[in-house]
């Protein structure tokens, strides 16, 4: 009996053994995947954002910012309508769909979990959220240009506001799922009305992945060009005037960019390293504001 007994104990440590050893190599050859993946990604970005600062930073200049975008082959000119023209419409989408993102997704997160309600809202929002920026372009051209008769910088914040929405939808549902439970009950058990509890509790709580949903439909309009040239279309001079065709980066990166000019496609460049530096900057001031606030 002992000699059995030793041989099954001799047998169950080989085989954890082989066990042990199998996982092991298991684990090297995900964990080698992994780290390749990782460094392949990490390649590409790294040589994106180093061609971007080499060839964009060289074609900054103080009259990139100061002046109006040139003819072809022109000795000077800059960006100043086309960055006029992006901050004001991405400005003016953002404040247009945050308020109807953030409102939409708290419904979703504290009313309309188990309504019919709520399902068609996150169907139609997953619809929204995967559709191509050229149909929302499309979209309000058919809507909205083609019955003003003009192309116009209303028409190119609908579009942008199109997509920030699903976006915040998406981000602040997720944010609001993800506190617990016990912080509302505590609040209901105190005899807090529940519109009080999703300001001061849940919204509280979740007010950075919220701020970083915002921010990230912000990066995603801030580069679209497709919906910007069904709607505002393009306008080589300066226009503050809303109702008319708008300049925009997007835009005029992508005409330039396609054109055989050097003072073009140089300009080019300079407005991706602006469009870069810009999202780059709010994500670390949106990160600095509110690292001590969770």
């Amino acid at each position: 009996m002992s000699a059995l007994s030793n041989q099954a104990r001799s047998e169950l440590l080989t085989s954890r053994a082989r066990m042990h050893a199998k996982r092991k190599r298991v684990n090297a050859l995900a964990l080698t995947l992994s780290l390749g993946a990782m460094a392949f990604g990490v390649f590409w970005l790294l040589w994106i954002l180093f061609e971007t600062v080499h060839l964009g930073a060289a074609g900054l200049s103080l009259s990139t910012l100061t002046e109006m975008t040139p003819p072809p082959q022109a000795e000077s000119g800059g960006l100043l309508n086309a960055i006029f023209g992006s901050v004001t419409m991405v400005g003016l989408a953002t404040a247009l769909g945050t308020p109807i993102g953030v409102l939409a997704g708290v419904y979703l997160a504290e009313y309309g979990q188990k309504t019919w309600l709520g399902a068609s809202v996150r169907f139609i929002n997953d619809i929204l959220l995967s559709a191509p920026s050229i149909v929302i372009g499309l979209f309000v051209y058919t809507v909205v240009v083609t019955r003003m008769k003009t192309f116009s910088g209303y028409a190119g914040v609908l579009a942008l506001a199109l997509i920030v929405i699903p976006v915040v939808i998406r981000t602040t549902e997720n944010m609001l799922s993800l506190v617990p439970n016990a912080l509302r009950e505590a609040a209901y058990a105190l005899g807090t009305p529940k519109w009080k509890v999703i300001l001061s509790i849940t919204l509280k709580a979740a007010r950075t992945g919220v701020m970083t949903g915002i921010l990230l439909a912000l990066a995603r309009i801030s580069g679209e060009t497709a919906p910007l040239l069904f709607t505002a279309l393009s306008n080589q001079f300066w226009s503050s005037d809303m109702g008319k065709p708008m300049a925009s980066l997007p835009v005029t990166i992508f005409k330039f960019a396609m054109s055989p000019y050097q003072n073009w496609q140089q300009l080019a460049w300079a407005g991706v390293f602006l469009i870069t530096l810009g999202v780059l900057l709010l994500n670390i001031a949106a990160r600095v504001l509110f690292k001590n606030k969770h």
